[in-house]
């Protein structure tokens, strides 16, 4: 386990994410990620002698004609990583004595283990940054220079406050408007709460389908703290809740209200699960309790096993 807390003061977030790496990808005997190995470029005619292996027979029935599938080869990885900044992220305001992050400098963290990761497999990568619409967006590249620019974005993440103003995050308009600018076939990697109104669950969906549409692989780490966010678990003693984002107040004893808090908080996550089940998404429970270390090696090891 690393000791943030005595690193932290000391390095700045490229050699921590340095550290976390040495730290546990020693232990994956296979690349959790990997390229792709050819991509489709275009059709040409179908040459008789030639091998049917390439042939599309789907071309073949709807023209009555024998086209070659031609293919270049990829085999450097493009991943696009993708950080929710919106006021809700910032929750718990006052990071825990504990050393336990907020949910921004949660993902801040293990984004730059991620892009540490592929940069040791000299892999491009880019950064995405949105509250109610992407503000920040470099694409995947493997330059250096550009390399030094995002790990100096995110730690002007870690700085970040909260806008006095209401704003609500649009994770769908942001998502939809991404799945169209970035390389096609990329990996793409979504740290978020999704907390949003319900009603936006919908588009939610519609654009997450949307980057699968564009053959990306899509791998979604659903941030939250658990324990105050989904199991509601506060002193029994009246609070005053405010809504980070909207500004709405609210005087209660969470008590009060826990039962039918926690019924629809699951339902709402249950259905996000469900959806990236369908859609083939990786969804990685990401409760900041537990440490960006600790739910970044499980999800890794994880992967890695599965391309056994």
């Amino acid at each position: 386990m690393i000791d943030r807390q005595r690193i932290e003061p000391f390095s700045k977030l490229e050699l921590l994410a340095k550290q976390v790496v040495e730290g546990f990808i020693t232990g994956l005997h296979k690349s959790p990620f990997h390229g792709f190995s050819v991509e489709f470029a275009e059709h040409r005619i179908y040459n008789p002698g030639e091998s049917t292996k390439h042939i599309d027979w789907k071309l073949f029935g709807k023209t009555d004609k024998l086209f070659i599938k031609r293919y270049e080869e990829e085999t450097n990885l493009r991943c696009q990583i993708i950080i929710d900044t919106s006021n809700s992220m910032l929750f718990p305001l006052d990071q825990k004595k504990d050393g336990t992050l907020n949910k921004l400098s949660f993902s801040v963290y293990a984004a730059a283990a991620l892009l540490q990761l592929l940069k040791n497999q000299r892999d491009a990568f880019g950064l995405t940054l949105f509250d109610t619409e992407v503000y920040k967006h470099f694409n995947a590249k493997a330059n250096p220079t550009q390399q030094k620019m995002i790990y100096h974005e995110l730690e002007e993440l870690l700085n970040k406050t909260v806008y006095e103003e209401a704003s609500t995050t649009q994770s769908a308009k942001a998502l939809d408007q991404i799945a169209e600018i970035i390389h096609k076939r990329s990996l793409v990697v979504i740290f978020s709460d999704l907390f949003e109104d319900q009603s936006h669950l919908e588009s939610i969906f519609a654009a997450l389908q949307h980057l699968k549409y564009k053959k990306h692989d899509v791998v979604l780490f659903h941030v939250t703290d658990k324990k105050q966010e989904m199991d509601f678990e506060f002193e029994n003693r009246p609070y005053h809740f405010i809504d980070i984002e909207t500004k709405e107040e609210i005087k209660l004893n969470p008590n009060q209200i826990k039962e039918m808090y926690t019924q629809k908080i699951t339902e709402y996550t249950e259905s996000i699960k469900l959806k990236c089940g369908q859609y083939k998404i990786d969804f990685v429970e990401a409760d900041i309790n537990q440490g960006f270390d600790t739910v970044l090696q499980t999800y890794l090891v994880k992967r890695a096993a599965m391309l056994r």
